[in-house]
Protein backbone atom coordinates (compact mmCIF):
# COMPACT_ATOMS: atom_id res chain seq x y z
CA UNK A 1 0.00 0.00 0.00
CA UNK A 2 2.57 2.66 0.44
CA UNK A 3 5.08 1.13 -1.88
CA UNK A 4 7.24 4.17 -2.94
CA UNK A 5 7.04 6.18 0.08
CA UNK A 6 10.41 6.74 1.70
CA UNK A 7 10.39 7.52 5.59
CA UNK A 8 13.72 8.32 7.12
CA UNK A 9 13.55 7.51 10.64
CA UNK A 10 16.03 8.84 13.15
CA UNK A 11 14.66 7.62 16.57
CA UNK A 12 15.71 4.69 19.36
CA UNK A 13 13.66 2.88 21.62
CA UNK A 14 9.81 1.69 20.04
CA UNK A 15 7.21 4.64 20.07
CA UNK A 16 8.36 6.45 16.83
CA UNK A 17 10.23 3.34 15.54
CA UNK A 18 7.06 0.87 16.17
CA UNK A 19 5.62 3.98 13.65
CA UNK A 20 8.08 3.25 11.20
CA UNK A 21 7.79 -0.72 11.78
CA UNK A 22 4.03 -0.53 11.21
CA UNK A 23 4.77 1.19 7.92
CA UNK A 24 7.49 -0.64 6.75
CA UNK A 25 5.01 -3.94 6.80
CA UNK A 26 2.95 -1.77 4.57
CA UNK A 27 5.11 -1.34 1.50
CA UNK A 28 7.07 1.85 2.82
CA UNK A 29 11.16 2.18 2.48
CA UNK A 30 12.06 2.53 5.78
CA UNK A 31 15.44 3.98 5.84
CA UNK A 32 16.93 3.35 9.84
CA UNK A 33 19.12 6.62 11.03
CA UNK A 34 20.73 4.50 14.49
CA UNK A 35 24.10 6.13 16.37
CA UNK A 36 27.36 4.27 15.72
CA UNK A 37 26.84 2.30 19.16
CA UNK A 38 23.23 1.37 17.77
CA UNK A 39 19.51 1.95 19.76
CA UNK A 40 19.40 0.65 23.15
CA UNK A 41 16.78 -1.74 22.50
CA UNK A 42 18.92 -3.76 20.16
CA UNK A 43 20.57 -4.70 23.48
CA UNK A 44 17.30 -5.53 25.03
CA UNK A 45 17.48 -9.24 25.91
CA UNK A 46 20.99 -9.40 25.81
CA UNK A 47 20.94 -10.90 29.33
CA UNK A 48 19.27 -13.62 27.74
CA UNK A 49 21.52 -14.36 24.82
CA UNK A 50 19.59 -12.55 22.26
CA UNK A 51 22.26 -10.73 19.57
CA UNK A 52 22.23 -7.47 18.44
CA UNK A 53 19.72 -8.38 15.45
CA UNK A 54 18.25 -11.50 16.84
CA UNK A 55 16.43 -9.69 19.46
CA UNK A 56 12.74 -10.44 18.98
CA UNK A 57 11.55 -7.23 21.08
CA UNK A 58 13.67 -5.35 18.89
CA UNK A 59 12.11 -7.28 15.51
CA UNK A 60 8.81 -6.68 16.38
CA UNK A 61 9.41 -2.98 15.39
CA UNK A 62 12.49 -2.40 12.99
CA UNK A 63 11.93 -5.53 10.51
CA UNK A 64 12.37 -5.03 7.16
CA UNK A 65 14.28 -1.61 7.64
CA UNK A 66 17.65 0.10 6.23
CA UNK A 67 20.10 0.15 8.74
CA UNK A 68 22.23 3.61 8.54
CA UNK A 69 24.60 4.10 11.38
CA UNK A 70 25.50 7.78 11.77
CA UNK A 71 27.18 9.85 14.07
CA UNK A 72 24.82 13.17 14.19
CA UNK A 73 27.52 14.58 16.86
CA UNK A 74 29.47 15.28 14.08
CA UNK A 75 28.71 17.82 11.48
CA UNK A 76 29.34 15.22 8.44
CA UNK A 77 26.96 13.29 10.24
CA UNK A 78 24.11 15.83 10.25
CA UNK A 79 24.93 16.54 6.79
CA UNK A 80 23.89 12.96 5.64
CA UNK A 81 20.48 13.28 7.50
CA UNK A 82 19.89 16.58 5.80
CA UNK A 83 20.49 15.36 2.17
CA UNK A 84 18.86 11.86 3.05
CA UNK A 85 16.16 13.88 3.75
CA UNK A 86 16.19 15.85 0.72
CA UNK A 87 14.40 12.99 -1.55
CA UNK A 88 12.63 11.75 1.56
CA UNK A 89 8.42 11.45 2.17
CA UNK A 90 8.83 11.45 6.02
CA UNK A 91 10.83 12.14 8.71
CA UNK A 92 10.49 10.48 11.72
CA UNK A 93 11.82 10.98 14.84
CA UNK A 94 11.87 11.06 18.94
CA UNK A 95 14.85 13.02 19.86
CA UNK A 96 14.41 15.92 22.26
CA UNK A 97 12.95 18.88 20.40
CA UNK A 98 15.68 21.17 21.89
CA UNK A 99 18.09 18.72 20.56
CA UNK A 100 17.04 18.58 16.95
CA UNK A 101 16.82 22.29 17.72
CA UNK A 102 20.56 22.55 18.59
CA UNK A 103 21.55 20.35 15.47
CA UNK A 104 19.54 22.06 12.96
CA UNK A 105 16.96 18.76 12.50
CA UNK A 106 13.58 20.69 13.87
CA UNK A 107 10.75 20.96 11.39
CA UNK A 108 11.77 24.51 10.33
CA UNK A 109 15.57 23.86 8.77
CA UNK A 110 13.90 20.37 7.16
CA UNK A 111 11.04 22.16 5.82
CA UNK A 112 13.67 24.60 4.04
CA UNK A 113 15.33 21.43 2.12
CA UNK A 114 12.32 19.51 1.64
CA UNK A 115 8.97 21.53 1.59
CA UNK A 116 6.71 18.07 0.52
CA UNK A 117 8.21 16.79 3.33
CA UNK A 118 6.39 14.99 6.52
CA UNK A 119 7.68 15.47 9.88
CA UNK A 120 6.62 13.19 12.33
CA UNK A 121 7.58 13.88 16.07
CA UNK A 122 7.13 11.64 18.59
CA UNK A 123 7.76 13.13 22.74
CA UNK A 124 7.05 11.85 25.56
CA UNK A 125 4.82 15.16 26.23
CA UNK A 126 4.35 17.37 23.20
CA UNK A 127 6.57 19.78 21.50
CA UNK A 128 4.72 22.89 23.61
CA UNK A 129 5.00 23.94 27.38
CA UNK A 130 7.06 23.25 30.40
CA UNK A 131 7.93 19.34 29.84
CA UNK A 132 8.74 19.34 25.98
CA UNK A 133 12.17 18.47 26.44
CA UNK A 134 11.09 15.92 29.63
CA UNK A 135 12.01 12.77 28.67
CA UNK A 136 9.25 10.38 28.49
CA UNK A 137 9.14 6.56 28.08
CA UNK A 138 5.44 5.29 28.32
CA UNK A 139 5.26 3.89 31.65
CA UNK A 140 5.89 7.65 32.83
CA UNK A 141 4.40 9.56 30.24
CA UNK A 142 1.42 7.01 29.08
CA UNK A 143 0.85 5.55 32.20
CA UNK A 144 1.44 7.37 35.14
CA UNK A 145 0.67 10.92 33.81
CA UNK A 146 -2.29 10.93 31.50
CA UNK A 147 -4.54 9.40 34.79
CA UNK A 148 -3.99 5.91 33.07
CA UNK A 149 -2.16 3.68 35.81
CA UNK A 150 -4.09 5.24 38.92
CA UNK A 151 -7.47 4.48 37.23
CA UNK A 152 -6.04 1.15 36.34
CA UNK A 153 -5.52 0.82 40.19
CA UNK A 154 -8.06 -0.50 42.70
CA UNK A 155 -9.01 2.19 45.51
CA UNK A 156 -6.51 1.00 48.46
CA UNK A 157 -4.47 -1.53 46.16
CA UNK A 158 -0.94 -1.13 45.49
CA UNK A 159 -0.08 0.26 41.60
CA UNK A 160 0.74 -2.13 38.86
CA UNK A 161 3.11 -1.72 36.28
CA UNK A 162 2.51 -1.45 32.75
CA UNK A 163 3.76 -4.43 30.26
CA UNK A 164 6.58 -3.66 28.12
CA UNK A 165 5.90 -1.07 25.36
CA UNK A 166 1.83 -0.92 25.23
CA UNK A 167 2.01 2.96 25.57
CA UNK A 168 4.17 2.65 23.22
CA UNK A 169 2.59 0.57 20.56
CA UNK A 170 -0.61 2.51 21.40
CA UNK A 171 1.52 5.93 20.23
CA UNK A 172 2.92 4.02 17.20
CA UNK A 173 -0.55 3.13 16.04
CA UNK A 174 -1.58 6.81 16.32
CA UNK A 175 1.94 8.02 14.58
CA UNK A 176 1.06 5.97 11.44
CA UNK A 177 -2.24 6.99 11.65
CA UNK A 178 -1.30 10.78 11.69
CA UNK A 179 1.92 10.28 8.72
CA UNK A 180 -0.61 8.96 6.54
CA UNK A 181 -3.28 11.49 6.86
CA UNK A 182 -0.68 14.37 6.29
CA UNK A 183 0.67 12.14 3.04
CA UNK A 184 -3.54 11.95 1.65
CA UNK A 185 -3.29 16.02 2.49
CA UNK A 186 0.13 16.42 0.65
CA UNK A 187 -1.71 14.69 -2.18
CA UNK A 188 -3.55 17.67 -2.35
CA UNK A 189 -2.09 20.46 -1.42
CA UNK A 190 1.64 18.98 -2.86
CA UNK A 191 2.41 20.51 1.12
CA UNK A 192 3.91 18.97 3.75
CA UNK A 193 3.37 19.60 7.10
CA UNK A 194 4.15 18.92 11.34
CA UNK A 195 2.72 16.18 12.53
CA UNK A 196 2.82 16.04 16.80
CA UNK A 197 1.92 12.79 18.73
CA UNK A 198 3.19 12.50 22.02
CA UNK A 199 2.28 9.39 24.91
CA UNK A 200 0.95 12.10 27.08
CA UNK A 201 -1.84 12.58 24.39
CA UNK A 202 -2.30 8.81 23.36
CA UNK A 203 -2.83 7.96 26.72
CA UNK A 204 -5.11 10.68 27.84
CA UNK A 205 -6.95 9.49 24.06
CA UNK A 206 -6.96 6.10 25.52
CA UNK A 207 -8.48 7.04 28.53
CA UNK A 208 -10.78 9.25 26.92
CA UNK A 209 -13.83 7.69 27.88
CA UNK A 210 -13.00 8.87 31.55
CA UNK A 211 -11.82 11.76 31.11
CA UNK A 212 -14.45 12.78 29.05
CA UNK A 213 -16.43 12.55 32.40
CA UNK A 214 -13.81 14.26 34.16
CA UNK A 215 -13.85 17.57 32.06
CA UNK A 216 -17.70 17.54 32.00
CA UNK A 217 -18.64 16.31 35.60
CA UNK A 218 -15.60 17.77 37.63
CA UNK A 219 -15.53 14.17 39.11
CA UNK A 220 -15.04 10.21 38.23
CA UNK A 221 -15.68 7.27 40.56
CA UNK A 222 -12.43 5.30 40.93
CA UNK A 223 -11.62 1.81 40.11
CA UNK A 224 -12.71 -0.68 42.66
CA UNK A 225 -12.17 -4.20 44.17
CA UNK A 226 -14.06 -7.20 42.86
CA UNK A 227 -16.48 -7.08 45.46
CA UNK A 228 -17.38 -3.33 45.57
CA UNK A 229 -17.82 -3.33 41.61
CA UNK A 230 -20.63 -0.52 40.37
CA UNK A 231 -22.00 -3.02 38.25
CA UNK A 232 -20.84 -6.83 39.78
CA UNK A 233 -21.57 -8.48 36.94
CA UNK A 234 -18.94 -6.57 34.95
CA UNK A 235 -16.23 -8.72 36.88
CA UNK A 236 -13.74 -11.42 37.07
CA UNK A 237 -14.57 -14.97 38.53
CA UNK A 238 -12.60 -17.84 38.71
CA UNK A 239 -12.96 -21.59 37.49
CA UNK A 240 -13.01 -24.50 39.21
CA UNK A 241 -9.58 -25.08 37.65
CA UNK A 242 -8.17 -21.59 38.60
CA UNK A 243 -8.84 -19.93 35.27
CA UNK A 244 -9.92 -16.69 35.68
CA UNK A 245 -12.95 -15.53 33.00
CA UNK A 246 -13.76 -11.68 32.44
CA UNK A 247 -18.22 -10.90 31.66
CA UNK A 248 -18.96 -7.83 30.14
CA UNK A 249 -22.73 -6.88 30.19
CA UNK A 250 -24.36 -4.89 28.14
CA UNK A 251 -26.33 -1.46 29.04
CA UNK A 252 -29.93 -1.90 30.07
CA UNK A 253 -29.41 -4.91 32.36
CA UNK A 254 -30.59 -7.45 29.46
CA UNK A 255 -27.71 -9.78 30.57
CA UNK A 256 -28.74 -9.93 34.44
CA UNK A 257 -31.68 -12.77 33.82
CA UNK A 258 -29.44 -14.33 31.44
CA UNK A 259 -25.99 -14.67 33.48
CA UNK A 260 -28.94 -15.96 36.27
CA UNK A 261 -29.73 -18.79 34.12
CA UNK A 262 -26.05 -19.48 33.05
CA UNK A 263 -25.22 -20.22 36.70
CA UNK A 264 -28.34 -22.55 37.06
CA UNK A 265 -30.75 -20.15 39.67
CA UNK A 266 -33.00 -18.00 37.63
CA UNK A 267 -34.74 -17.67 41.33
CA UNK A 268 -32.15 -14.58 41.70
CA UNK A 269 -33.73 -12.33 38.83
CA UNK A 270 -36.22 -11.17 41.27
CA UNK A 271 -34.61 -11.41 44.11
CA UNK A 272 -35.43 -8.26 45.99
CA UNK A 273 -31.72 -8.01 46.90
CA UNK A 274 -30.71 -7.76 43.17
CA UNK A 275 -33.90 -7.06 40.85
CA UNK A 276 -32.33 -3.21 39.98
CA UNK A 277 -29.13 -2.54 38.90
CA UNK A 278 -29.25 0.21 41.87
CA UNK A 279 -29.95 -2.81 44.32
CA UNK A 280 -27.22 -4.60 42.46
CA UNK A 281 -24.77 -2.25 43.37
CA UNK A 282 -25.76 -1.82 46.73
CA UNK A 283 -25.88 -5.58 47.95
CA UNK A 284 -22.70 -6.24 45.12
CA UNK A 285 -20.62 -8.02 47.99
CA UNK A 286 -22.80 -10.75 48.70
CA UNK A 287 -24.01 -11.10 44.69
CA UNK A 288 -20.08 -11.31 44.00
CA UNK A 289 -19.64 -13.80 46.45
CA UNK A 290 -23.03 -16.29 45.19
CA UNK A 291 -21.44 -15.81 41.37
CA UNK A 292 -17.86 -17.21 43.09
CA UNK A 293 -19.40 -19.81 44.35
CA UNK A 294 -21.41 -20.44 41.33
CA UNK A 295 -18.35 -20.16 38.94
CA UNK A 296 -15.65 -22.14 41.18
CA UNK A 297 -18.29 -25.44 40.50
CA UNK A 298 -17.37 -25.87 36.82
CA UNK A 299 -14.40 -25.91 34.46
CA UNK A 300 -13.88 -23.71 31.80
CA UNK A 301 -14.95 -25.42 29.19
CA UNK A 302 -18.59 -25.72 31.00
CA UNK A 303 -18.96 -22.29 31.55
CA UNK A 304 -18.11 -21.75 27.43
CA UNK A 305 -20.87 -23.68 27.12
CA UNK A 306 -23.18 -22.10 29.36
CA UNK A 307 -22.57 -17.98 29.03
CA UNK A 308 -22.44 -18.67 24.99
CA UNK A 309 -25.67 -20.60 25.13
CA UNK A 310 -26.74 -17.44 26.55
CA UNK A 311 -24.83 -15.05 23.97
CA UNK A 312 -23.13 -13.45 26.85
CA UNK A 313 -20.08 -11.25 26.36
CA UNK A 314 -17.10 -12.92 28.04
CA UNK A 315 -13.64 -13.90 27.73
CA UNK A 316 -11.12 -15.94 29.38
CA UNK A 317 -7.73 -14.34 31.19
CA UNK A 318 -5.10 -16.26 28.38
CA UNK A 319 -1.69 -16.22 29.13
CA UNK A 320 0.55 -15.36 26.05
CA UNK A 321 1.52 -19.15 26.14
CA UNK A 322 -1.97 -19.66 24.81
CA UNK A 323 -2.42 -16.53 22.84
CA UNK A 324 0.05 -17.94 20.36
CA UNK A 325 -1.77 -20.80 20.01
CA UNK A 326 -4.92 -19.54 20.09
CA UNK A 327 -6.78 -20.32 17.23
CA UNK A 328 -9.02 -17.42 16.57
CA UNK A 329 -5.92 -15.04 17.38
CA UNK A 330 -4.53 -17.19 14.16
CA UNK A 331 -7.17 -16.90 12.03
CA UNK A 332 -7.43 -13.02 12.77
CA UNK A 333 -3.42 -12.72 11.63
CA UNK A 334 -2.23 -11.74 15.09
CA UNK A 335 1.07 -13.31 13.84
CA UNK A 336 2.95 -12.96 10.95
CA UNK A 337 6.83 -15.10 9.74
CA UNK A 338 9.66 -13.07 10.49
CA UNK A 339 11.67 -13.47 7.05
CA UNK A 340 14.67 -15.15 7.86
CA UNK A 341 18.70 -14.09 7.11
CA UNK A 342 22.18 -15.44 7.01
CA UNK A 343 20.68 -19.14 6.70
CA UNK A 344 19.54 -18.76 9.86
CA UNK A 345 15.82 -19.86 10.21
CA UNK A 346 12.64 -17.29 10.86
CA UNK A 347 9.98 -17.08 13.20
CA UNK A 348 6.88 -16.17 14.27
CA UNK A 349 6.21 -12.66 15.47
CA UNK A 350 3.43 -10.53 16.27
CA UNK A 351 1.80 -8.96 13.44
CA UNK A 352 1.16 -5.05 12.42
CA UNK A 353 -2.59 -4.41 13.93
CA UNK A 354 -4.14 -3.73 10.52
CA UNK A 355 -4.58 -6.34 7.85
CA UNK A 356 -4.96 -5.91 4.39
CA UNK A 357 -6.87 -8.53 2.97
CA UNK A 358 -4.92 -9.68 -0.29
CA UNK A 359 -2.88 -7.21 -0.19
CA UNK A 360 1.42 -8.28 1.24
CA UNK A 361 0.75 -6.39 4.67
CA UNK A 362 3.46 -8.40 6.33
CA UNK A 363 7.52 -8.36 7.53
CA UNK A 364 9.11 -7.23 4.12
CA UNK A 365 12.95 -8.25 5.73
CA UNK A 366 14.76 -9.61 8.48
CA UNK A 367 15.84 -7.03 11.29
CA UNK A 368 19.19 -4.89 9.72
CA UNK A 369 22.31 -5.77 11.02
CA UNK A 370 23.24 -2.50 12.96
CA UNK A 371 24.81 0.00 9.63
CA UNK A 372 23.91 -3.03 7.96
CA UNK A 373 22.91 -0.34 4.81
CA UNK A 374 24.88 2.60 5.27
CA UNK A 375 27.32 2.52 2.05
CA UNK A 376 23.78 1.48 0.40
CA UNK A 377 21.85 4.21 1.08
CA UNK A 378 24.19 6.90 1.19
CA UNK A 379 25.64 5.93 -2.21
CA UNK A 380 21.81 6.35 -3.39
CA UNK A 381 21.48 9.37 -2.03
CA UNK A 382 24.78 10.77 -4.20
CA UNK A 383 27.59 10.57 -2.03
CA UNK A 384 30.56 9.22 -3.38
CA UNK A 385 32.88 6.59 -2.41
CA UNK A 386 35.59 9.18 -1.73
CA UNK A 387 32.92 11.09 0.02
CA UNK A 388 32.29 8.23 2.08
CA UNK A 389 35.92 7.74 2.94
CA UNK A 390 35.67 11.29 4.37
CA UNK A 391 33.17 10.42 6.79
CA UNK A 392 34.36 7.11 7.90
CA UNK A 393 37.66 9.70 8.77
CA UNK A 394 35.75 12.61 10.46
CA UNK A 395 33.89 9.31 12.17
CA UNK A 396 30.39 10.28 11.23
CA UNK A 397 30.19 6.90 9.88
CA UNK A 398 31.78 3.46 10.83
Amino acid sequence: MLEGIKIIEMATYVAAPGAGGIMADWGAEVIKIEPLTGCPMRHFLSNLGASLSGNPVFAVDNRGKKGVALNTGTPEGIAAVKKLVETADVFLTNVRPGGLERAGLDYESLKAINPRLIYASVTGYGLQGPDRDRPGFDAAAFYGRSGFGQLSTPKGAEPAPLRTAVGDHITAMATAAGVLAALVERGRTGQGRLVEASLLRAGTYALGADLSIQLMYGKLASSKSRHEAISPIFNFFQTREGRWITIVPRQGGVDWPAICRAIGQPGLIEDPRFSTPKLRRTNAAALVDILDRAFAAYDLDEWQRRLDAEDMIWAPLMHPSDVVRDPQAIAAGAFADMPARNGQPGYRTPASPVRFPGADDGPKGPVPELGEHTQEVLLAAGYTKDELEILRRAGAIA
